[in-house]
Order: structure tokens, then C-alpha cells, then sequence
């Protein structure tokens, strides 16, 4: 008896966060034939061209969210994932956030129902065995990506229930929900101390001192996977996001094969999971394949 195709949900605040967070893995998944949705919560329209050798985008908001169109349509392709736009406009960083207010009608300005109720009518239609989002503080506290926090807490428990999102589809229940990891301090030093034991130059040094010097609490990881061989797929992803990579900057400074060698994995946090499992994890779908059988 064949079994049904497993289904991943990854949700992002704006393109290039599916490149920077978790790509490798979704793309392992997608080519091992599970359905792997990017849902992307906003256009990015706010974001500055950060890629000193890309040109400034002329025309403003408009202008720019069709160049990142552009780019995430070309990202999903190589990382060899379906993908959608939840249709909310990027609301920046504020200077002075949190205390300074978010631009009127942008995705962290609106009530967490009318923000949720897309994800909930995507996670009704694609329904997902796993989603991944980010932790409470978004990763790093930017107000979209902590709002794309709450609004994945709340499509996970709410899809389930028939009295909540009255016409948005039929009710599905997720099993599982991650938090991505993508910035560990833990990876980070690996890599630094790998690469000056090589004799090679390090760009994480002052990041890891930084972080150290602070304090900040590394969140628990619970599950690690594997995903070395897909590290290329994440790259080439990363680089069709012309406008924020540079192709030459630090995201790219560690050789690969220094990378597969000291962090072979991408590794997430299990947030809920509606299923048993046992920790440590190296699949975001343990405890699934056996029941989709």
C-alpha cells in the first residue's frame, strides 16, 4: 500500500528568510519527495537594498516588492519548493522598536485574527504534518517576524478547530511545530575555532565575542538534520535574493567543506507536537512516517 506524501509548511516574515532559515533542509525534504509550502507573510517591500553591488530600487514600495517577487520566484525554484505570498505589507524596522509604533496597515500593526486568518485558510488547503515558524521573539525581534510568530502559533492551534475561521476551509489539525535556529551561537563558535584551526580566516569572531559578552540564552535544540549535500541549493537560493545578498559577503565565507564537516545540520526546536516523539530528533517528521504509512 502506498503511502500519502508527507507535507512541510515553512513560514516566513519576508523573502529571503527561507533562504537564510532552514533552505537546506526544506530543500532535503522536497527532494526526497515530501511537499514543502513556503508561505511568505509579507512582499519585503520595506527592505533596503543591502547588496552593495546592486543598484538602488527606484519607485518605492511598489517597485520593490515586484523585484522581490521576482527574486523569491526564482529562490523556490532552486530550493525546488511550491510557495505562497500571504499578501501583508512589510512594516520595516521602526527606529526605536519597540516603542516606536510600526507604519498603519503593515502586517505587525493589524489584530492577530485578521492577520492570522490567511495562514489559517493556507494551512487549511495545503494541510501540513509539520510547520516551521520562528520563536517568540522572532529570531531576532523584528515586529514582522514577530508577528509571523503569533500568527503561526495561533493558525497551528486554530486550523484544527470547526468553530474557529468559519470559511476558511475544512479543519486541519498540524502535528508538529518547529522554531527554525539559524543564528547559534553554538554553530557559530564551532565554525570560528574550525576555521582558525585551519589557518583560515574567520567573519564570525566578532559575533560570537559580541554574544558572548551579553549572555544572550541559546534556545534548546531538539532536532538536528542532516542536510550537508543540500548546502549548495541554500546558496544559490541565498544569491537569487540579489537585492540582500552579496554574493561575496559573510554568509558565504566559510568553505563548504569546512562547513558539512563541523555542522552537517540544520537544527530546529520542537515547539508542540500532537504526536510522540522521542528527543533528540534528526527528522522534523519522527513519530509521523509510521502513521502516514
Amino acid at each position: 500500500m502506498s503511502s500519502q506524501p508527507l507535507r512541510l509548511m515553512a513560514v516566513h516574515a519576508h523573502p529571503d528568510d527561507e533562504s537564510s532559515k532552514g533552505a537546506a533542509a526544506t530543500a532535503r525534504y522536497a527532494a526526497e519527495g515530501v511537499e514543502v509550502l513556503v508561505v511568505t507573510c509579507t512582499g519585503g517591500e520595506r527592505g533596503d537594498v543591502l547588496n552593495p553591488k546592486h543598484p538602488p530600487v527606484e519607485g518605492g514600495l511598489e517597485a520593490m516588492r515586484a523585484v522581490r517577487e521576482r527574486e523569491m520566484a526564482q529562490a523556490a525554484e532552486v530550493l525546488g519548493v511550491q510557495h505562497r505570498w500571504l499578501g501583508f505589507v512589510d512594516s520595516g524596522l521602526p527606529e526605536g522598536f519597540p516603542d516606536a509604533p510600526v507604519p498603519e496597515g503593515s502586517f505587525a500593526s493589524l489584530p492577530l485574527e485578521e492577520a492570522a486568518a490567511p495562514l489559517v485558510a493556507a494551512v487549511r488547503k495545503f494541510r501540513p504534518h509539520v510547520m516551521t515558524t520562528y520563536d517568540p521573539n522572532g529570531g531576532y525581534p523584528h515586529p514582522d517576524h514577530i508577528m509571523c510568530h503569533r500568527v503561526s502559533m495561533e493558525a497551528f492551534v486554530a486550523a484544527g478547530d470547526p468553530e474557529r475561521y468559519r470559511g476558511t476551509g475544512e479543519p486541519w489539525e498540524v502535528a508538529k511545530l518547529y522554531y527554525n535556529h539559524s543564528f547559534s551561537l553554538a554553530r557559530a563558535r564551532a565554525l570560528h575555532e574550525a576555521l582558525l584551526a585551519r589557518g583560515l580566516p574567520s567573519p564570525m569572531g566578532d559575533w560570537v565575542e559580541s554574544r558572548e559578552a551579553r549572555e544572550i540564552a541559546e534556545r534548546p535544540v531538539t532536532t538536528r538534520v542532516e542536510c550537508a549535500e543540500f548546502f549548495d541549493r541554500r546558496d544559490a537560493a541565498l544569491v537569487a535574493h540579489a537585492t540582500q545578498i552579496d554574493p561575496e559577503g559573510w554568509f558565504f565565507a566559510v568553505p563548504r567543506d569546512v562547513e558539512a564537516e563541523v555542522w552537517p545540520t540544520e537544527d530546529f526546536e520542537l515547539a508542540e507536537s500532537r504526536v510522540p516523539t522521542e528527543i533528540p530528533e534528526d527528522d522534523l517528521f519522527a513519530g509521523l512516517r509510521e502513521r502516514n504509512a
